[in-house]
């Protein structure tokens, strides 16, 4: 279970306006919703934020979750795509629980496949596939969520807590726009090829064809997920991701007034962190920035630089982003791939924006008994010198 959920790199610094050499960047849209979230996909860093950590129903957002889990049995293998799914009748679409809500259509006796519950799911927000799904993994609902609620609890997830497989109103069922960035993360991030269900507009089971409630993929063809959902109680929500120019932003609003505002209310927040904001890479990982001096190796010279890259999120300016290496201490062998010896600070514009670990890129094995001595005594002498 335990998955890499946000890329935290190094360390992430996120200058929103300076001095009048930093790129200016405008106060955020005004967003009716009582929560909202931008953040970037590479970095986690924060554009945009109203009430991040407030619990609220998600409704069908919490479909991220069980759609995450299916993903996940299939990649673990416990789960195929081909496998036929029994429907009871507490997952049949005639169940009382369900009325008026957004449904798959499954009927008991009549064969679904994992595949095609995964689209009901995440196209149809079918609230009878989510249980279907949920009693085929763990063999009754409330298994299920109690499952979700481990994955949350392994996820950071800490203002989350599920009550069910489809997110129909339940007073302790809650969830907050930063818990539902993460999850929407960790599906892009941990299982793209299921993440590509997303994306599809239409599907089509028991002669019905429904559409996605995802109506910015048909308008922004930079958009390629996630979620909607409604409840009387949540109203309308949306966790959406897009990608531009290299640059992927994950966006929730929760509690919207209509589809057509929570629409509108995300292009407003990715418009705004995609014209203002860029993802920069300045570091490689792997890529030599300098040589060290070092003592009492084999080899006087070391590569150094930073053995994953660095990405930041940055206003956006055409200055470029420019490393100062600072080490600690005279590099003496042994020295390891990724001993940390110092610091890169970087700079844009003669302003801070960021820092990382100046680490070995090479090992170092120490050299012989009179090398290491005479290395000895000139570390010495240099040292009492000054």
């Amino acid at each position: 279970m335990k998955r890499s959920v946000w890329c935290l790199i190094t360390m992430l610094w996120l200058p929103l306006a300076g001095s009048a050499n930093s790129a200016l960047v405008p106060t955020p849209p005004a967003i009716n919703a009582d929560s909202y979230l931008l953040v970037d996909f590479d970095t986690g860093a924060v554009l945009v934020e109203h009430n991040p950590d407030l619990q609220l129903p998600p409704a069908s957002l919490t479909k991220l979750m069980t759609a995450y889990i299916l993903a996940s049995e299939v990649e673990l293998g416990r789960l195929g795509l081909n496998d036929v799914v029994p429907v009871s009748r507490n997952a049949w679409s005639q169940n009382p629980v369900f009325e008026g809500s957004s449904l798959m259509w499954i009927e008991p006796g009549k064969p679904v496949t994992v595949a095609e519950l995964e689209r009901g799911i995440v196209i149809s927000s079918g609230n009878d596939a989510t249980v279907a799904i949920a009693e085929h993994i763990a063999g009754s609902e409330t298994a299920f969520v109690d499952l979700m609620n481990r994955y949350a609890e392994e996820m950071g997830l800490t203002g989350t807590h599920f009550e069910n497989s489809h997110g129909l109103p339940h007073p302790e069922h809650l969830s907050t726009a930063r818990d539902l960035a993460v999850t929407a993360a960790a599906a892009i991030r941990n299982h793209p090829e299921r993440y590509a269900v997303y994306k599809e507009q239409s599907y089509t089971y028991n002669d019905i064809t429904q559409y996605n409630r995802n109506h910015l993929l048909r308008e922004d063809d930079s958009v390629d997920g996630l979620k909607t959902g409604y409840t009387s109680v949540a109203g309308y929500g949306l966790v959406a991701s897009a990608k531009r120019e290299g640059m992927r932003l994950i966006s929730v609003v929760m509690g919207s007034s209509s589809t057509s505002s929570r629409k509108s209310e995300t292009r407003s927040l990715l418009n705004y962190g995609f014209r203002f904001y860029e993802t920069a890479t300045p570091l490689r990982g792997g890529a030599q920035l300098a040589q060290g001096r070092v003592w009492k190796g084999r080899v006087s010279q070391v590569a150094l630089g930073v053995t994953t890259d660095v990405v930041l999120t940055l206003p956006r300016s055409t200055a470029e982003i420019t490393p100062t290496i600072e080490i600690d201490a005279p590099l003496i062998a042994p020295l390891g791939v990724g001993d940390v010896v110092g610091r890169v600070v970087l700079t844009r514009a003669g302003e801070p924006v960021g820092e990382a670990m100046l680490e070995v890129l090479e090992a170092v094995e120490p050299a012989g008994f009179f090398a290491r001595l005479w290395d000895t005594i000139v570390l010495w002498f240099q040292q009492l010198l000054g």
